[in-house]
């Protein structure tokens, strides 16, 4: 029997927790809407895509990247040397970047709802207020975050995060590729500046895609990771 928690790892229910640390895996996590309920802004086709396979490609890279650093760390301790040392920095580099792009999405598809549903609705409360206080209207931090996802040379993201080292003030912080935040960065809202997040859509005009996709923001998320500094 298989039981999926909250972060799409899967475990199999009664078993010892010697094997559980072998044979537990990140999947893809289940979606709140279906593959078109963001159409107009954001395609069918492309939500498929890049949550089947995109995504996907992510979750296989990091479940392969964490067995082989499993296997070689029971070789280094067998034989503790340079070559040994030099494999496992070679697979933190894939942990990293499948890592990335693991997490990066599910944040990602979290903090996207259909209109019908409550997308891009503005956010209530704390957020809110924490908005308005730093950047005067929540169209100004939309211009803002454009700026900087527009900004992005090649592939990358732009994370909305606040700070729990600067009082937990907002901050929009630019990453590439599918580096991400950690530490005292809580990602509020996380934007896919990746070609594949819009080109089968919008071609070559990306800021036609930054523009469309604060119509389907989940707001309510962003507001709750604000509040709590969880992330689910």
């Amino acid at each position: 029997m298989f039981a999926k928690n909250c972060v799409g790892t899967v475990r199999r229910a009664g078993l010892g927790a010697s094997f559980m640390a072998r044979r537990t895996k990140v999947t893809l996590p289940e979606l709140d809407w279906d593959f078109n309920a963001l159409e107009p802004h954001i395609s069918g086709k492309i939500n498929e895509l890049h949550y089947s396979k995109h995504h996907q490609t992510y979750v296989n890279g990091f479940n392969t990247a964490v067995e082989q650093l499993e296997d070689l760390s029971s070789q280094l301790a067998k034989e503790p040397s340079p070559s040994v040392a030099r494999k496992i920095l070679g697979v933190q580099q894939n942990l990293k970047f499948h890592g990335g792009g693991y997490t990066n999405h599910c944040l990602f598809w979290k903090n996207l709802a259909p209109e019908s549903q409550g997308g891009g609705e503005p956010p209530k409360g704390a957020l809110a207020e924490q908005i308005e206080s730093q950047f005067g209207s929540l169209d100004n931090l939309i211009k803002l975050t454009n700026t900087k996802l527009a900004g992005i040379q090649g592939s990358g993201w732009a994370f909305l995060v606040k700070d729990l080292d600067n009082g937990g003030k907002l901050e929009v912080v630019q990453r590439y590729n599918q580096d991400t935040v950690t530490g005292s960065l809580i990602p509020v809202l996380a934007i896919d500046a990746w070609e594949h997040a819009y080109y089968l859509q919008y071609e070559n005009r990306k800021a036609e895609y930054f523009g469309a996709i604060w119509n389907v923001v989940n707001w309510k998320e962003a507001a709750r990771r604000f509040e709590t500094c969880e992330i689910k």
